[in-house]
């Protein structure tokens, strides 16, 4: 929905557009791992990968956006598979267009590049339930994620579905195709606790099931000290340098260092510096890592309803390499691709042997791979966040930037410093396009504009009606984000003034009272519930009361947060009447409707003749739907639309959803200066954060 103005939301459709060095590798039949890596056809690696989710961009920029990543120096392309992309409906599979991950995965092989496969099923990955189908939710006795038959039985079958579509093309690296890797479950280390005595056997089962089906290449479990051999355990964090396996016989690897974070609505857009970033990825390279993964190397886009939550905003562009357009973030791709040149020259010494780490005073080290046959790489490390200092070291005086490392390839000449950026900061800009006449001018603007008013309350012929309050997810199984409430109200006598008192546990709340919109509630991005008192005005007579709850993107990561629910909640109540009684409606008969009207109407293809087209298009009202036609501009450059003026919404282009948009919930003011560091002030963090406007 979408408003052309502070006021409250409106519908959009029609318009919305948000377009947004490695050796080529040879496919081995073998992969196995040791204590210090992955082992390809018998040798062993340092690989370098990045996570690009094939269902946040579009086929179109796949090509692209994996040549980009091979020349910025990755070995390994990294994926989850998302459930409720694939089998919104149980049974029916759909591994088109976006959804074609056998595609993604084939375009990544062609490229000469590895892939890792991270099926979950579980994804968290700020997407809508965790990457789990609404259908789950509604199996007799399921638990999800713990010793559950039910819950087992589906996420084994589905976990089969996904390898057998992948070995029936090929695909993994013992039929001689790119998937060296496979994960299984998601980060439920952090959550395990909290399952009790179901947990246990749970992740053992999972790891059993994994390796059951027989794909031939190793499976990791990230975040997961206890994983069963021969799983690996993973690490995902801004720093992973400490982390050690929970064997002697695995690799010390990490599958997520993230590059930024995601976005919220309302909230200051994350910003990691390159300097940090690379430091983190040469400190883990440093103590003994193999294997690490940057997450994102390219974010993208949540199209449609994709986005979790509460409040994952539409763009998913992460602070990564590769922008959400698919264009390079300089000087971060830059300084990462020239880490990563270095990184591997150092690789034969470093797979030869053991790191041996060395004091050279508080804060100071150095860290040396050295074999008999003379191979040599060293690292010097500064961890004082203020300050600079100079080392000894084999004899010769290097300077060391505070927070940084510096790499010796040959233990002797420094090759790079993770402080020091040799590459041009660029900054990308939009450029705005002037009409067919030729012409920005606002009003040119708004006449090629139509919309149609979505009725308030209960309009459709599938509503239903039930005493008391429904909670929200059960009753619309998430097929769109609105469920109207409706009330009748008699008032005797004169008319009224009172408060309407609400409590709810939905993202956000319309009050509209006798078809007016009378109030609204938006829960805060770290609140559970939104409650509110209402001052409104009843008539003699009958009086509607219609309440509008939303959802912005359905809860995707915590323990149990497939319980979460939404929705209005008891009390609902009518207080200080003329009598100075109080009246709860809680348990009133109340009618429902799931979606809106234009919805069930499929107003977002555009192709409806309701239509209106005329000079006063309506402004600063709720619930509307807008239309308007545009030529594409020509080039192959990023489109974006900018819905400043607009409240909030979701929109369609050509009838497919681009994402929800809100550009009137703003960030605060405060974030990063001009002169932002890159050295954290306490440790860990993120470095800074810039405001979203």
């Amino acid at each position: 929905m979408g408003s052309t103005g502070a006021g409250m939301s409106a519908v959009e459709v029609g318009l919305l557009l948000l377009f947004a060095l490695t050796a080529g590798c040879c496919f081995g039949a073998n992969v196995t791992y040791d204590q210090r890596a992955l082992v390809i056809d018998g040798r062993r690696r340092v690989l370098i990968s990045g996570s690009i989710h094939y269902a946040r961009s579009t086929p179109d920029m796949w090509p692209d956006l994996i040549q980009k990543s091979k020349d910025g120096g990755l070995d390994v392309i990294e994926t989850y598979i998302f459930w409720n992309l694939h089998e919104a409906v149980r049974g029916q599979y759909d591994f088109e267009g976006r959804k074609d991950v056998v595609k993604f995965v084939k375009l990544v092989a062609e490229a000469g590049l590895f892939v890792h496969l991270r099926i979950g099923p579980y994804a968290c990955a700020e997407w809508n339930y965790g990457g789990f189908p609404l259908w789950l939710h509604f199996i007799p006795g399921i638990e999800f994620r713990t010793d559950n038959e039910p819950f087992k039985a589906e996420m084994k079958r589905f976990t089969a579905k996904i390898v057998d579509l992948m070995k029936g093309k090929k695909l993994y690296a013992s039929q001689g195709g790119p998937i060296i890797l496979s994960q299984i479950e998601n980060e439920y280390g952090n959550v395990q606790s909290d399952y009790g005595s179901g947990a246990e056997p749970y992740v053992k089962w999972a790891a059993a099931m994994a390796v059951s089906l027989d794909t031939g290449v190793p499976w990791v479990m990230c975040q997961q000290d206890d994983a069963p051999d021969p799983i690996i355990n993973t690490c995902n964090g801004f720093y992973c340098d400490q982390f050690t396996p929970n064997s002697n016989k695995k690799p010390k690897m990490w599958t997520e260092n993230w590059s930024g974070s995601f976005s919220s609505f309302g909230n200051a857009v994350p910003y990691r510096p390159a300097e940090d970033l690379a430091l983190s990825v040469a400190r883990f390279y440093q103590l003994g890592g193999t294997f690490h993964n940057y997450y994102m190397y390219h974010g993208g886009t949540n199209f449609g309803r994709s986005a979790g939550g509460p409040f994952i905003t539409t763009s998913y562009d992460y602070d990564a390499p590769i922008d959400e357009y698919g264009l390079l973030r300089q000087p971060k791709w830059g300084h990462l691709k020239d880490l990563h040149e270095v990184i591997k020259l150092c690789e034969e010494a470093m797979v030869a042997t053991d790191p041996q780490t060395t004091s050279l005073d508080s804060n100071l080290e150095a860290t040396v791979y050295k074999t008999e046959s003379g191979l040599c790489a060293a690292f010097l490390v500064n961890l004082d966040m203020q300050s600079d200092a100079t080392v000894k070291f084999n004899g010769n005086s290097f300077n060391l930037p505070a927070w940084s490392v510096s790499i010796l390839p040959n233990c002797k000449n420094v090759a790079l410093n993770t402080a020091t950026i040799n590459s041009v900061a660029t900054i990308s800009k939009f450029v705005r396009q002037p009409s067919q006449e030729g012409t920005i001018a606002s009003d040119a603007f708004i006449s090629g504009w139509s919309w149609i008013n979505e009725p308030v309350g209960i309009s459709s012929d599938n509503a239903f009606t039930k005493l008391g309050l429904l909670e929200q997810i059960n009753t619309t199984a998430d097929r769109s984000d609105y469920l109207w409430y409706s009330v009748s109200v008699e008032i005797n006598g004169n008319e009224s003034k009172t408060v309407l008192h609400i409590d709810s546990l939905g993202h956000m709340l319309h009050v509209f009272i006798n078809g007016e919109l009378a109030g609204r509630g938006i829960r805060s991005n770290s609140g559970h519930e939104v409650s509110r008192d209402v001052p409104i005005s009843l008539i003699p007579g009958e009086n509607k009361i219609d309440l509008l709850s939303l959802t912005v993107g359905l809860q995707n990561y915590g323990a149990y947060f497939d319980t979460v629910g939404t929705g209005v909640t008891s009390p609902v109540q009518l207080k200080g009447l003329q009598n100075g009684s109080t009246f709860d409606l809680s348990s009133q008969q109340w009618t429902y409707q799931i979606g809106l009207k234009g919805e069930e109407l499929g107003l977002s293809s555009g192709s409806s003749s309701l239509w209106v087209s005329q000079s006063d298009l309506p402004k600063n009202q709720p619930l509307i739907w807008y239309k308007t036609t545009f030529d594409a501009p020509t080039g192959s450059n990023p489109v974006a639309l900018n819905f400043t003026g607009l409240g909030k919404g979701e929109a369609w282009i050509n009838g497919q959803s681009i994402g929800r948009y809100w550009p009137t919930k703003m960030a605060p003011t405060s974030g990063c200066s001009d002169s932002c560091n890159y050295r954290p002030i306490t440790f860990p963090v993120v470095g800074c954060s810039k405001v979203e406007m």
